[in-house]
């Protein structure tokens, strides 16, 4: 057993390897990073020695080359979605994500690809789909997992029942042994010099009985190794049979796999019956009908996404409780429709039909695929992996499902099943009560039992997602003594000294050690639940912004772990354990962690678990500076509305700020004393304020509504403040202001001013409530200040009843206009609009009104997702300048530079700024689109008066701001 001492020796000897053969760069021992990869998706928590990053094959054989000879272990993890603790490892982690991603070859002719392990399989997708093929297993990871972790796991996913396990399309692999032997596997491979393979025939030729009787009994055997691929009469079938090993054998460097094609046509039938259970007796009905997937889940789970996200994203279900989605494709419609017609008459449900729509087919499709995250935060405590993925033969699924639920009830636990019954696979998420002092004991109570009665149907302990640190100990309740030592042998040819992967399959450590939860056993405030609500599926990791999602934006800039939603959470997991980042809220690890999120509020709509990284962000600045002296930008810019108040009441004031800023010198000592990045503009306040300028023009007849000018509209120039009221007016309502200011304390909450935010939402619930109360819409400017109200306040000021009557009453112009009877949009038919949706109007408030509204209008709209990088504070904050303009380069500068007649509209304050300033251009408000449309046809924006502005009732409409010091973009 390894002393400290020996392995402060080898961390040292290790750090030393890289840099003698020269990969140093890859190499990180931070305690940042440890902290960031000592957890995958599962329950339990590793924190390694050190992370390498890998830039290339070569630096890849030479990091583990570096491990062996300091006698360090390495653990391979790809997208770290791992379910089961396969990617969490005591030595060197090796992240092959990161940099090793290139698809080197497709060859449509043979239908295979060649690729790095890092390869995402959504990527591997988009390179095959041009020649009409694709890689058939789909995990519900598919947009961040890897290939090489899919060899690793034997990933499958719904589609698997038609296309196979990754094991059943991996044709040859690059790897190299724990023994050092550098292997390539596969069709027409000469492998009869190799010692390791030599050895292993041998092996699997002195126990043929045991494995043809133990293993590959049915299609989702995945637990343990496959050995049924050596067989004599399978060709001894290398590649396969190294799928599912999780790296504890051999280090991936390269992989081909088999690419498919999609039938071009396909069908989807959904079958109601009284409960899951029933479905599962009529699988076996419906696989004679052919069905490439064939998916279950019951009203739990449906009910669960429903509540998650509208009953919008539940389309019509067939009657009943439990419900079966398969698809069948075929070449020809008319033949597949008659399978469908067949399958649905044979399937004995309670109801069915056949989907004909695409989209409704998708969309019933997204429910399955969100199941587990959502599964996870929806039950009265906390629900956790760990026992996941089991498998039984289809058959049995039926009866099997039964006694699980029995199982549950004896052991006073909740879960919501759902999956491939097909396959036979069952996936769940259970409430142990793992934070409870004895839940650790409670959890593997569990799972021992619930692998004796898997084994007792002739099943799997995973039918999916590989063993790894959850289920490796429970393999011997379905594998013979005789077995378990084959699996220690085959380990010893390949790894002779237990360095690859160690405590995973053979010689595993207990269930219900290295549980990330024993950390905060008997905790119970709300940060440490609310962070730990993670549970690492790396959904943030994907690029969401094509579907119009916002998470993670940092990430997509930098691609770096610690930019990503999962990697914070996990920082401030570590902070609150306190081992690792032991600094408290003042750690530096954790504000290195949180620097660069941009609190976006992506998240918190996005994550399928829930985290809001901005509000911790918020409450982690608020307890680091409490009582101390905070950055300059903090007073500067979490001030500015106060500041932007007092200038504006002195109008004088504005026009010497102002010509300040027109002056090199005097500009720049501004700007460094507010924190403000030198290459940025800061906006320009207006000479009078905008309520001060729109009292003329409220009131008249009509129902009663107000407007509510928030501070940015207010003190600065543009926003369309003036529009917003001619546009109420023309809606048939008359607009009044408020009688006081009232300001929702955003920017205090972004710096982390919790107390002087609580002050601020205090004296505007004082504004606003007695309006609502009595009936008064509210419509405000701002999305941000609007959001505050729906998702902040509420946090801030949870025993204030006024709290959600106000955010109940606060609208946006969509909103409203929406619900308003008789009025009509203006015909925009020809008219092309570009429309940036503020990050934080997307993700709390919804885009879903303003999408309604601005199709009624029968205009060419696209909607960007993503945000603008700007973000408030941050995108002008020292430090974050690149970072804001490559999120901005992710999206929005590509759109608007796609379309450079089209119409720009933004609502958001920092959306229109980040235009004007990365892309000299100058986007509009809702409202100054709804009151002065454009000519429809010949022309695409708004022509500007002659005075530069865009909407002759804003007097302080903002000119075009050239970007400082920046090239111009094209």
């Amino acid at each position: 057993m390894s002393t400290p001492t020996d392995l402060v020796a080898a961390h040292r000897e290790l750090a030393e390897q890289f840099r003698r053969l020269g990969i140093a760069e890859s190499y990180d021992d931070s305690s940042l990073t440890r902290a960031l990869y000592s957890s995958d998706a599962s329950l339990y928590r590793v924190v390694p020695q050190a992370v390498a990053r890998p830039r290339s094959i070569e630096e890849a054989l030479a990091a583990v080359a570096a491990a062996r000879t300091a006698g360090v272990p390495v653990t391979t993890r790809g997208a770290g979605t791992s379910c089961a603790g396969n990617a969490v490892g005591p030595g060197l982690i090796m992240d092959t994500a990161r940099h090793l991603t290139k698809i080197t070859a497709i060859d449509p002719e043979a239908r295979t690809a060649t690729v790095e392990p890092g390869v995402v399989q959504a990527s591997l997708q988009a390179a095959a789909a041009p020649h009409g093929l694709r890689f058939g297993p789909d995990p519900s990871t598919h947009t961040r997992c890897t290939i090489g972790g899919m060899i690793g796991n034997n990933a499958c996913g719904p589609r698997a029942l038609g296309y196979g396990k990754t094991a059943d399309n991996v044709i040859g692999l690059d790897l190299i042994t724990g023994s050092g032997e550098r292997l390539q596997v596969g069709p027409g491979l000469d492998s009869g010099s190799s010692p390791t393979l030599t050895a292993l025939r041998g092996l699997v030729g002195d126990h043929l009985g045991a494995i043809r009787t133990e293993f590959g009994r049915f299609g989702r055997q995945v637990s343990g190794y496959s050995l049924e691929h050596l067989l004599p009469e399978r060709k001894f079938d290398v590649p396969r049979f190294l799928a599912g090993t999780e790296g504890t054998l051999a280090i991936i460097l390269g992989a081909t796999v088999r690419l498919v094609a999609d039938a071009p046509h396909k069908i989807m039938i959904a079958l109601g019956y009284p409960s899951m259970a029933d479905a599962a007796d009529a699988t076996p009905l419906i696989l004679e009908h052919r069905p490439t997937a064939c998916e279950g889940l019951d009203r739990r789970i449906v009910d669960v996404v429903r509540r998650a996200k509208g009953d919008a994203a539940v389309p019509p279900l067939p009657r009943g409780d439990g419900w079966m989605l398969v698809e069948l494709v075929g070449d020809d419609p008319a033949e597949l429709r008659s399978r469908a017609d067949a399958a649905l008459a044979a399937a004995a449900a309670l109801d069915g039909f056949v989907v004909d729509d695409p989209a409704r087919a998708t969309t019933l499709w997204k429910i399955r695929e969100d199941g587990a995250g959502l599964a996870g935060v929806s039950l009265s405590r906390p629900a956790y992996a760990g026992w996941e993925d089991a498998a039984v033969p289809p058959e049995k699924l039926g009866s099997y499902l039964r006694d699980f639920d029995a199982l549950l009830r004896d052991h006073h636990l909740d879960g919501l099943p759902y999956g491939h019954f097909g396959d036979g696979c069952v996936h769940i998420r259970i409430d142990f009560p793992l934070t409870d002092t004895g839940g650790a004991a409670t959890y593997r109570a569990f799972v021992e039992a619930a692998a004796d009665l898997v084994a007792g149907y002739g099943g799997s302990m995973s039918g999916e997602h590989g063993d790894g640190r959850a289920r490796s100990a429970l393999l011997p309740a379905m594998y013979s003594p005789q077995a378990i030592k084959l699996f220690g042998r085959v380990k010893s040819i390949f790894d002779p000294d237990n360095r690859l992967n160690p405590g995973v399959l053979v010689d595993p450590r207990p269930v219900d050690a290295d549980l990330r939860t024993l950390a905060i056993v008997g905790r119970n405030d709300h940060f440490t639940e609310a962070v730990h609500h993670c549970t690492g599926v790396g959904k943030c990791l994907a690029d969401g912004t094509p579907g119009l999602g916002v998470m993670c934006p940092s990430y997509q800039a930098t691609r770096d772990e610690k930019d990503s939603t999962r990697g914070r959470a996990r920082v401030l997991q570590e902070m609150i354990n306190g081992d690792l980042v032991d600094g408290g809220w003042r750690s530096p690890e954790v504000h290195e962690a949180l620097d660069l999120c941009l609190s976006c509020k992506g998240c918190a709509r996005d994550c399928p678990t829930g985290i809001d990284m901005a509000a911790y962000k918020a409450q982690v600045l608020d307890h680091s500076y409490r009582g101390r002296l905070r950055p300059r930008s903090h007073y500067a810019l979490g001030w500015l509305p106060r500041w932007g108040r007092l200038i504006t009441r002195l109008g004088a004031l504005a026009g010497v700020i102002n010509a300040a800023m027109s002056l090199p010198g005097l500009r720049s000592v501004i700007k460094w004393s507010a924190g403000v990045d030198q290459r940025r503009q800061l906006p320009r306040f207006a000479g009078r304020s905008a309520r001060k300028r729109i009292r003329r023009t409220v009131g008249g007849t009509g129902k009663p509504v107000i407007v509510w000018v928030d501070s940015f509209s207010d003190c600065f120039t543009g926003g369309g403040a003036d529009a917003m009221v001619e546009v109420l007016r023309a809606a048939g309502y008359a607009p009044r202001l408020l009688a006081r200011n009232a300001c929702c304390g955003l920017t205090w909450i972004s710096t982390g001013q919790l107390d002087g935010a609580r002050r601020q939402l205090r004296q505007a619930l004082d504004v606003l409530h007695p309006e609502i109360a009595a009936g008064v819409p509210v419509v405000g400017m701002e999305p941000s200040c609007l959001a505050v109200w729906r998702s902040d306040a509420p946090e801030l000021l949870p025993d204030d009843p006024r709290v959600p009557e106000v955010a109940a009453g606060v609208l946006t112009l969509a909103e409203l206009l929406r619900r308003t009877d008789g009025w009509t949009p203006p015909d925009l038919t020809g008219v092309e609009l570009v429309a940036q949706p503020h990050c934080h109007h997307a993700s709390i408030i919804g885009w879903q009104a303003d999408a309604a509204l601005l199709a009624s209008t029968g205009a060419g709209i696209t909607t960007v997702g993503g945000c603008c990088g700007l973000a408030g504070n941050f995108g002008v904050e020292q430090g974050h300048y690149e970072v804001s303009v490559a999120v901005a380069e992710h999206d929005l500068l590509p759109a608007v530079a796609a379309h450079p007649d089209a119409l720009v509209l933004a609502d958001g304050f920092s959306c229109r700024t980040q235009l004007a300033e990365l892309a000299d251009r100058t986007a509009i408000t809702l409202a100054e689109l709804l009151i002065n449309p454009p000519a429809p046809v010949g022309r695409a924006a708004i022509t500007p008066d002659s005075t530069g502005r865009t909407d002759p009732l804003a007097a302080d409409a903002p000119k075009p701001v050239p970007h400082e010091d920046v090239p111009r973009r094209t």
